[in-house]
């Protein structure tokens, strides 16, 4: 799969990247970990995880992968945190899952932009990584009025100067936090991952203000959402990367034999057709 260099940090990875948030839901952990071979197999070369993804057992998955790849990048994030703590057993984290369904306060993620719970919270996911420093360090859904900027952008360039991060910024859930954050704290948003789509199109008022994300996802969720069938797939990922011709596409699946759809589109966009024409699902998804 072709390598870019993503703007405005110098950090190389693949056109897609793998994202974990839904990891836990693949089965057991030697199928989970078995996906993210072949992933890195098919090319993926970075991995996209966080302290609340399967309430820390993303990271677990991925360190073995880590270990035997060192040559692979990880972006991890800070701010949002899994009920319970990020160290339980898989068999704690299915039941608090379960038990969610019921009572949504027992699963849900807890918010805390407070440096002193940042501080363990990276700490933390180095250790389950495996690894002494992230590639990427990302703030997890900030909204700008609940941490104190100066703050955060004075420990974050610390981090990055002594090695132990390398690139930082957002990894926001709507466009409209990453506007507040380029008006008020600008230093925060050196890198930035939010959701797009091919219908909806979020990140265009970053584009109109000339920072388009670095980082984008969501294209197929969105296509299924809206009634795409698995046919259809492959050209909703040739859109999603025309979308973001310059950086990467976060994307993911739970079934190993759709991972060659990802390494195709990125094929085929290196060899130029990726102008494909979209009619199947323009009434849809319009791009």
């Amino acid at each position: 799969m072709r390598q870019i260099l993503l703007p405005g940090c110098g950090l190389r990875l693949s056109r897609f990247a793998f994202g974990c948030a839904r990891l836990f839901n693949a089965g057991g952990a030697r199928r989970r970990q078995s996906l993210l071979r072949a992933a890195a197999d098919c090319g993926f070369s970075h991995f996209d995880v966080a302290p609340s993804y399967g309430f820390g057992m993303a990271e677990r998955d991925l360190a073995p992968l880590l270990r035997a790849r060192p040559d692979l990048t990880v972006a991890s994030k800070v701010g949002l945190y899994a009920p319970g703590g990020e160290n339980g057993c898989g068999a704690a984290i299915f039941l608090r899952k379960a038990a969610g369904k019921l009572a949504p306060a027992l699963s849900k993620t807890q918010a805390d932009f407070s440096l002193a719970r940042a501080k363990l919270s990276l700490e933390g996911s180095l250790r389950r990584l495996g690894r002494e420093r992230l590639d990427l360090f990302l703030l997890h859904a900030p909204r700008i009025d609940l941490l104190a900027t100066d703050e955060w952008l004075r420990w974050m360039e610390d981090l990055a100067a002594q090695g132990r991060i390398g690139a930082f910024g957002l990894a926001a859930t709507r466009a409209g936090d990453v506007l507040d954050f380029l008006d008020r704290a600008p230093g925060l948003a050196a890198v930035i991952q939010c959701p797009d789509s091919l219908d909806l199109r979020q990140a265009d008022p970053l584009i109109a203000r000339g920072r388009p994300p670095q980082l984008t996802y969501g294209y197929v969720a969105a296509a299924r959402r809206a009634g795409a069938p698995e046919s259809e797939i492959a050209i909703v990922l040739r859109g999603a990367l025309r979308r973001n011709p310059a950086g990467a596409v976060v994307a993911s699946t739970r079934r190993p034999e759709r991972l060659g759809a990802f390494t195709q589109a990125a094929d085929d966009e290196e060899k130029g057709l990726d102008n494909v024409a979209l009619a199947p699902i323009a009434r849809r998804c319009a791009v």
